[in-house]
């Protein structure tokens, strides 16, 4: 241990599994492309089971982030907390009487919300395109609803503060946009 109560072993071994981290992914990903087939792309205006599970995935995503604004509120409302400058003038408060525990929850919430619409930049942009290249259908749907599932999953464990279960919903949405991004690039390649 360091005078800073850290222990140099436990740092080395957390962070080679930090940095292996995406590269497994990235490999369980290909790997699941490769076993349910990849084809080779061409393009065509997308199938009605595409259109479904790209709708299935927007409403999700949708829910998600309805979800994530209006829990953000309801917290704000709990602790007495303002959105904005003006808000806190009018309301005739200061910030700095803010409850911090109020404040640490509302930062949890706005977190939370920014790491969803980071992630979802990614599947708007992966997702339309996989659906342009005749995908193989069943991969399709594994990589867009498993994706959806994966932030509503983070959204819940995030905020419950269930750390273990919101790093297992974060590998199921990474490696969704891993499949996504993996699948367009071999088939481009086939």
């Amino acid at each position: 241990m360091t005078e800073t109560g850290i222990d140099p072993n436990r740092v080395r071994r957390v962070r080679r599994i930090i940095i292996a981290y995406p590269f497994a992914l990235i490999a369980a990903a290909v790997l699941l492309n490769w076993l349910l087939g990849i084809m080779p792309a061409v393009p065509a205006l997308p199938s009605k089971s595409l259109l479904i599970a790209l709708t299935l995935s927007a409403v999700m995503l949708l829910a998600n982030h309805v979800w994530l604004m209006t829990s953000t509120e309801l917290t704000r409302l709990k602790f007495g907390l303002q959105a904005t400058p003006e808000e806190w003038t009018k309301a005739g408060k200061l910030e700095t009487d803010a409850d911090p525990i109020g404040v640490r929850e509302v930062k949890r919430h706005h977190d939370a919300h920014s790491n969803a619409s980071e992630n979802t930049l990614y599947f708007a942009v992966l997702a339309p395109a996989m659906m342009l290249i005749s995908p193989t259908e069943s991969l399709a749907f594994i990589w867009m609803i498993g994706f959806a599932v994966g932030r509503l999953g983070h959204a819940y464990s995030y905020l419950s503060g269930k750390d273990g279960l919101r790093g297992i919903f974060m590998s199921v949405s990474l490696v969704s946009l891993f499949g996504m991004a993996s699948y367009l690039a071999l088939s481009l390649v086939l």
